[in-house]
């Protein structure tokens, strides 16, 4: 059973940055695609970045590209993601989750295992 514990999360003015970190345990991390989600209240959770195993694949949702990297330590054990320039409307909890199957993919029911969230809050 894997089990994912997201932290980084905070309120930051527009135009800030944040990081993200999720850290992995209870499985074998690098034999895992990982993914990036977010969920704004009254809102259905949406993808932001994908990530392979390897690090080979790397996938963002249009909202965030040119702004968001995110990257893995499989040493660590971690998934992290960098948001830079953030904007209100990234206003969300954001979750990381993790898919043992072959293949990236962006959409929620193609991952197995979810952490508790971090909420991000981003004023004007």
């Amino acid at each position: 059973q894997v089990q994912l514990v997201e932290s980084g999360g905070g309120s930051v003015q527009a135009g800030g940055s944040l990081r993200l970190s999720c850290a992995a345990s209870g499985g074998t991390f690098s034999n895992l695609n990982m993914g990036w989600f977010r969920q704004a209240p009254g809102m259905e959770r949406e993808f932001v970045a994908t990530i392979s195993r390897s690090a080979n694949s790397i996938y963002y949702a249009s909202s965030a590209k040119g702004r968001f990297t995110v990257s893995r330590d499989n040493d660590k054990n971690m998934l992290y993601l960098q948001m830079n320039s953030l904007k209100p409307e990234d206003t969300a909890v954001y979750y990381c989750a993790a898919d043992g199957n072959m293949g990236i993919r962006n959409y929620p029911s193609a991952y197995d295992y979810w952490g508790q969230g971090t909420q991000v809050t981003v004023s004007s």
